[in-house]
């Protein structure tokens, strides 16, 4: 019996008055994050939520995120975390994919008005019976006609609740990934496979109980990495979240030198733009004296960047691998060993890793390449309702991730090329096929091809090349615009190039290797 929300209540109970999350001015210690949790698991039973349903949640990196993500858990329900750039059509889809019965949804800005794209998906779905509106006054009215606020929603009720008993086995989280055609699909992630990840993060990142980690967090927690790697994996060892909205390379070194940051995670572009910000105001010794930990994964880091973060902050990165099918970690560079630039490492502990042909069958020799197929105690139930997906990727127990990579002689992986089409813009997986089947519904495109081209900043951009519909008149920046208005922010291509035709097979696929 496992409940991944022991990992809040564990801490609450140890170390009740040290900081939890920090936010700006607001600082909550674990006794606090850990009743307003109850407070949310008290509200879900009161309206009718059941052991086993789910529960979405869209929300930025705000002390909201853990207070719901936990309560949910505590209930005995399934945490479904969306990307907070999701539309309104968008999260309609995620909504009626994942069975959700009720809806957490942050207000958000005038610039990212996530509450009325959420109250908006909400509505054109069927079975997903409740909407609360997260505001950033608890006790704001609604914004939203018809919308029922959080700070309403949980008033009254009790701090205490006592936690639901879940089996290891059973869904604790439900994570939406794409593959490489179709629409985003839902790993189910257990409490086993979410606390097991937790337990092997602290053999990799080590324990310091006399002097706890403090984490800045820049990762969306609505992501596997920041997720685990940094809210589970902080809580479990009762660190201190510094949380970071949104990512600012300036705001990010100054909490690192106020808050005197112990851990930081990022994709590669944050340590380009950690670099890239430095100047006469921050305190770089300040920041290198307090820093032990730095972990990287998404995508490769160049070793330039690897070199000069040691040389300025004094911490070697670690770099790492996984996915949301995988918990996510399942190879990292280690502390006990020499790092090598440019590799995610080697398994960790209880995960097996290996290379395969497309019959499955091992890839043995060194430096040959083949896709990875990870077995362990990190890998998914499946995806959501989909057992022919999930009965293509997984064999025996194993479980194949699409990407290629080669093995050296003392195991460690480099990964070669990503899945197949799979653009990562900005730590950020796009999926072509979502991205041209959205164009292709717009009355002047009759077809689309979408591919990655490099980016400095963001490592690849997402381009799309068009055939007009005949007789139709737009521009690419009209195209862009409209695409702007269908798409989450990361996803939408911002160059646009139109052609008369596009090269193909002699089956009719399109030949995107001759496209640039």
């Amino acid at each position: 019996m496992l409940n991944l929300a022991a990992l809040l209540e564990d801490s609450a109970r140890k170390i009740p008055d040290r900081d939890a999350v920090v936010l700006g001015d607001t600082r909550l210690p674990y006794r606090a994050v850990d009743a307003a949790a109850n407070q949310v698991a008290n509200l879900l039973v009161a309206r009718g939520i059941e052991p086993g349903d789910k529960v979405a949640l869209l929300c930025p990196n705000l002390p909201y995120f853990p207070i719901v993500y936990y309560g949910i858990l505590k209930a005995g329900a399934v945490v479904v975390p969306l990307n907070v750039l999701l539309k309104g059509r968008e999260i309609a889809y995620h909504l009626d994919d994942s069975d959700a019965k009720a809806f957490f949804c942050f207000e958000g800005t005038p610039e990212l008005p996530m509450g009325t794209e959420g109250f908006a998906g909400f509505h054109d779905t069927e079975g997903c019976e409740h909407f609360f509106l997260v505001t950033a006054d608890p006790a704001a009215a609604s914004p939203i006609d018809g919308a029922e606020t959080f700070g309403a929603a949980v008033s009254g009720q009790g701090p205490v609740f006592d936690s639901v008993v879940t089996e290891a086995t059973d869904t604790a989280v439900i994570l939406y990934t794409s593959g490489t055609t179709g629409q985003p699909k839902g790993a189910e992630l257990t409490h086993a496979n979410m606390v097991m990840n937790v337990l092997t993060n602290h053999r990799l990142f080590g324990m310091h109980p006399d002097e706890p980690d403090i984490h800045l967090v820049t990762l969306p927690l609505f992501h596997s990495f920041g997720q685990t790697v940094q809210m589970n994996s902080g809580f479990a060892a009762g660190s201190t979240l510094v949380l970071v909205p949104r990512f600012d390379p300036k705001v990010a070194l100054g909490l690192m030198q106020n808050e005197n940051v112990s851990f930081f995670a990022g994709v590669p572009t944050m340590y380009w733009g950690l670099l890239g910000a430095l100047d006469d105001s921050v305190d770089v010794d300040k920041i290198a004296g307090n820093l032990r930990t730095a972990v990287a994964g998404g995508s490769s880091l160049p070793v330039e960047i690897i070199r000069e973060v040691k040389e300025r902050f004094h911490v070697q990165i670690l770099e790492g691998y996984g996915l949301s099918e995988t918990s996510p970690v399942a190879t990292f560079n280690h502390r006990d060993r020499e790092p090598k630039p440019g590799s995610i490492g080697t398994p960790i502990w209880g995960v097996d890793v290996k290379l395969v042909d497309a019959e499955w069958k091992t890839v043995e020799g060194a430096d040959e390449i083949g896709e990875i197929a990870i077995k362990g105690h990190n890998i998914m139930k499946g995806y959501h309702r989909r057992p022919e997906e999930t009965a293509e990727v997984m064999r025996d127990g194993w479980f194949r991730t699409g990407d290629l990579a080669r093995r050296d002689e003392d195991g460690y992986y480099y990964i070669v090329d990503r899945a197949k089409d799979l653009i990562i813009r900005g730590g950020f997986n796009v999926y072509p096929r979502e991205i041209e089947e959205v164009l292709m519904t717009h009355q002047a495109v009759s077809l689309a091809a979408v591919l990655g081209v490099p980016h400095e900043s963001h490592g690849e951009e997402v381009k799309a090349f068009v055939i007009k519909a005949e007789g139709a008149e737009i521009t690419e920046d009209e195209l862009v615009g409209w695409a702007k208005d269908q798409m989450a922010a990361y996803k939408y291509p911002r160059i646009v190039e139109f052609r008369d035709t596009l090269p193909m097979t002699a089956t009719g696929k399109i030949l995107k290797r001759e496209l640039s």
